[in-house]
């Protein structure tokens, strides 16, 4: 099945907000093995949105829409869809309803404008809205799909859980379940290369995204039964764990200071950190974060000094003892401005109980770029070796 996306609004031409609701279906879409061939944005005008409506009409099997669902004239997406599919738009009564009742709750008057809302064509099905008062469309005619849904993303989002995603599931005739994979230390083209043997598998299928927690390999499977879905999963993950090893330091929706919490909590260990060139960022990072703060003792941000191993064990064990904790985790690093590509070298170094270790790294990119780097790099050099 070929899916496209399509978000209406002239506002986001004009980057007065900023679409999310794309890459959020686009990977919903992914999770169910459903091909994503095109996306695209278009502003409040007729013609143009029919024209593009019509292309994707012409070349996708289900095509996506958010935005222009609203009670006002520049909402158009209902009239683009009916003028597309020749058919007319009459007011539902049951939608009607729905909206009076809405605005009555609320104890407002209902203006005129919002029966608009209520609108449907007999090709399509009323999508309904729970946390607003602009119901959706699942419109088939000639063996193609349009689902229409609000632009607002936490209304979007509802629609497509409660209502858009089962009736996709019970399409596809199967189980479908995605697991992901989250590496460190690797390059996106090295991670590439190393599983390259498995990016052309129909089912399982596997890709990757670079994100700022490093590379994700997701992995989808689609069986007949969750447990053999689960069994593809399962022998696939080996595989890959196999040839990144200590690389995947985590899976799903882990953060690597989660991850840090519940190895400390596991082992009856607390942590402090003293850190140089990342400005606090550390310490920032393991405090945001539910899972480790319980076991967070302090830190410490010290100015840019000796950047070396030496200095990176000696701080790690300065951190332990001046906060009382088991765990010391350190940074000496520095930003070198002068580089023509800009960039920062640190050391990275861990002291648990008086047993050491230390790495070092050296990241190219701006000053919040490297230090965002360069502090992953530490959780996760933490991280493995709580393992």
């Amino acid at each position: 099945m070929k899916a496209e996306i399509i978000t209406s609004g002239t506002e986001l031409l004009l980057g007065e907000i900023t679409d999310v609701n794309t890459p959020y279906i686009a990977a919903q879409l992914a999770a169910l093995g459903i091909d994503l061939y095109y996306t695209s944005a278009v502003g409040d005008n007729l013609e143009r949105f029919t024209g593009v409506l019509k292309q994707a009409f012409e070349r996708s099997d289900i095509i996506f829409i958010t935005g222009g669902l609203g009670p006002t004239q520049g909402d158009i997406t209902r009239n683009v869809i009916a003028g597309l599919m020749g058919e007319k738009l009459a007011v539902n009564e049951e939608l009607k309803k729905e909206i009076t009742a809405y605005f009555a709750g609320r104890g407002v008057d209902m203006p005129e404008n919002n029966l608009r809302q209520a609108t449907l064509i007999p090709s399509a099905e009323a999508l309904h809205n729970v946390s607003g008062t602009a119901p959706g469309w699942w419109v088939e005619k000639s063996g193609k799909i349009i689902v229409s849904m609000p632009g607002p993303p936490g209304e979007m989002q509802d629609m497509w859980q409660k209502q858009v995603l089962p009736r996709l599931k019970a399409r596809s005739g199967a189980v479908i379940l995605s697991r992901t994979l989250k590496s460190w230390g690797l390059s996106e083209a090295k991670v590439d290369q190393l599983v390259s043997p498995f990016l052309s598998s129909s089912n399982p299928t596997l890709a990757l995204y670079a994100r700022q927690d490093g590379i994700n390999l997701r992995i989808t499977a689609k069986a007949a039964t969750q447990e053999a879905v689960q069994k593809i999963l399962r022998a696939r993950e080996e595989e890959i764990r196999k040839i990144l090893g200590e690389n995947i330091w985590g899976v799903d929706e882990m953060t690597m200071e989660g991850e840090i919490g519940r190895l400390l909590g596991k082992k009856k260990l607390n942590l402090a950190v003293a850190e140089s060139s990342t400005g606090g960022l550390l310490a920032y990072s393991l405090t945001g974060a539910v899972e480790s703060r319980g076991f967070f003792r302090g830190g410490v941000v010290l100015p840019v000094d000796e950047v070396s191993a030496a200095a990176a064990l000696k701080r790690a064990a300065e951190a332990r003892e001046k906060f009382r904790a088991h765990v010391g985790l350190a940074i000496a690093g520095d930003y070198d401005s002068k580089r023509q590509s800009a960039g920062g070298r640190a050391f990275i170094a861990v002291d648990i109980n008086g047993a050491t270790g230390s790495t070092d790294v050296n990241y190219p990119g701006r000053l919040t770029q490297v230090a965002r780097r360069i502090v992953n790099h530490a959780l996760v050099f933490l991280i493995n070796t709580l393992k």
